[in-house]
């Protein structure tokens, strides 16, 4: 990781990017919040936005608040790909040291990010597991199957593997390549990183539920998605995994 600055005033080189579909009614706080935040650490940062073919005014919303500030990106889909593909975009694009993906619902307060700082030295990646969740109880057997499932034919041990809080030096993804087009994003990246024997540290996260917007990420045709995925990855990443 590059630090800059002089003596004890550290400056991190971070991007946030945040793949967005159908977000207007959280993309300008996002943003916002994600820009004080960023303000308060360094100066090298960028924010960037992929607009994932959404059919609102989120890609109108993200074109005003670039001209407006030139740390803030757009990169623009002509169509809806999915969140792994957006999540792609993101990692391959983002231009600063270490790239933080967090989803466009604002999950999280931004200031947690300054939670991952003093790790970024000692990992490839940073990923947060949520507290104090407070979902419902279709969303809650949802995670506890889906991690279970994700242990059990891949063998990662993680707490949380679908949150998007996710901090990685860009650098990794000269070595990982990165396939899903779904939601099944998340656990493919933790274990390639863990098949590439890259540094990961779990963190705590303070959890915010959704404001605004509708999420999908429960829905059947999703939850489909993430395991067709699923069975498609499984000999590339459960055989790298038995080696």
């Amino acid at each position: 990781m590059r630090l800059l600055g002089q003596g004890s005033n550290l400056m991190y080189s971070i991007t946030i990017f945040f793949p967005m579909f159908n977000e207007e009614d959280n993309i300008i706080r996002s943003v916002s919040c994600a820009r004080q935040v960023l303000e308060e650490i360094t100066d090298d940062y960028e924010i960037l936005i992929v607009n994932d073919g959404s059919i609102d005014r989120t890609g109108e919303l993200a074109e005003e608040l670039a001209k407006k500030d030139d740390k803030v990106r757009v990169i623009h889909h002509p169509k809806n790909i999915g969140l792994g593909g957006a999540v792609t975009t993101g990692f391959k694009n983002g231009r600063c040291e270490y790239i933080l993906y967090m989803d466009g619902d604002n999950p999280f307060e931004v200031s947690e990010v300054k939670k991952a700082l003093p790790h970024l030295e000692g990992y490839d990646v940073i990923t947060g597991y949520r507290i104090d969740r407070r979902d419902t109880l279709r969303r809650y057997v949802y995670s506890k199957v889906y991690n279970w499932l994700i242990r059990t034919l891949f063998g990662l041990k993680s707490r949380d593997v679908n949150f998007s809080f996710k901090i990685c030096r860009r650098d990794i993804f000269q070595k990982i390549e990165l396939k899903s087009k779904g939601s099944f994003i998340d656990a493919e990246l933790l274990i390639k990183a863990r098949n590439n024997n890259l540094r990961v540290k779990e963190i705590p996260i303070e959890y915010t539920p959704r404001k605004g917007g509708t999420s999908t990420l429960s829905k059947p045709y999703v939850i489909i998605k993430i395991l067709f995925e699923m069975v498609k990855l499984w000999p590339e990443l459960k055989n790298r995994h038995e080696k």
